[in-house]
């Protein structure tokens, strides 16, 4: 791992408003690039807006599609990788709560969300890879909210290389401190139990379709410490260098780093 400074957006985006998602989307950009940034990442589904409802299929969008094709040309003019979500249509009318890795010049990178909640599972369809993605010399994985309540999806995803796991949420209800109690039950764990950085954002406000989102965005050591977060549940961005001098302390001590330690063999 290098060193790198990252953003994590909290952003408002009401449901089948691609074009004004889009466009809020710029000057987040624009901000975390003034900034030094060199990857930010938005919520679950920021760009389509999130509904679990069938409504989100006339969101919906290819990949690639008009959408990431206007990405793809902002992540060129400001120099950034764009890490965004979107429900996704595919060839056979299937969706996915997808995110996308949009990297100047480069084929972009898709993560299909893997575990669908049981209010999601009329609408989504699950992802059935895992991929990891490579930027500016880290490794990272991304899971969305859900998906971040199974250890062994971050567990995989830290044997085969990830500095950092990314974890946008479209998670609503309740106060911002409530949301915040909620991340702390499992996210830290995420990044302790396997030597990592977990960045978590949160789309925030009325997505125009009976939902409303606390906000919030925290950045998590691999020691497991809160790094960095915002609770104001407003729209906002956290920027943060991700140090690799933080991660080597814990993977080069004998009793902080349990990966190597693992016996797979009991398991299967």
């Amino acid at each position: 791992m290098k060193d790198i400074r990252i953003a994590a957006v909290i952003s408002n985006s009401p449901v089948n408003k691609t074009r004004q998602n889009l466009y809020q989307m710029v000057r987040w950009i624009e901000e975390a690039k003034k900034k030094g940034a060199s990857l930010i990442c938005f919520p679950e589904m920021n760009i389509t807006g999130y509904s679990n409802k069938e409504e989100i299929i006339y969101a919906a969008e290819p990949v690639p599609g008009p959408a990431t094709k206007e990405l793809l040309k902002l992540a060129e003019s400001e120099n950034i990788v764009i890490l965004a979500g979107m429900a996704e249509k595919d060839i056979k009318d299937r969706i996915f709560a997808s995110h996308l890795v949009i990297k100047p010049y480069e084929a972009i990178g898709v993560y299909r969300k893997l575990h669908i909640s049981p209010p999601e599972q009329t609408v989504f369809t699950p992802g059935n890879k895992i991929p990891l993605f490579e930027s500016h010399g880290v490794k990272f994985g991304i899971q969305l909210c859900y998906d971040a309540h199974f250890p062994e999806l971050s567990t995989y995803m830290a044997i085969n290389g990830a500095d950092i796991i990314f974890i946008p949420h479209a998670s609503p209800r309740g106060t911002p401190d409530e949301k915040f109690r909620s991340w702390m039950r499992h996210l830290p764990a995420r990044a302790y139990d396997n030597g990592l950085f977990v960045i978590a954002c949160n789309q925030s406000g009325d997505n125009e379709k009976g939902l409303g989102f606390p906000g919030i965005a925290m950045i998590i050591g691999p020691s497991g410490k809160i790094l960095a977060k915002d609770l104001s549940g407003k729209e906002g961005i956290l920027v943060y260098d991700l140090k690799v001098d933080e991660i080597n302390r814990v993977r080069n001590h004998r009793m902080r780093f349990f990966l190597p330690n693992r016996r797979p063999e009991l398991y299967s």
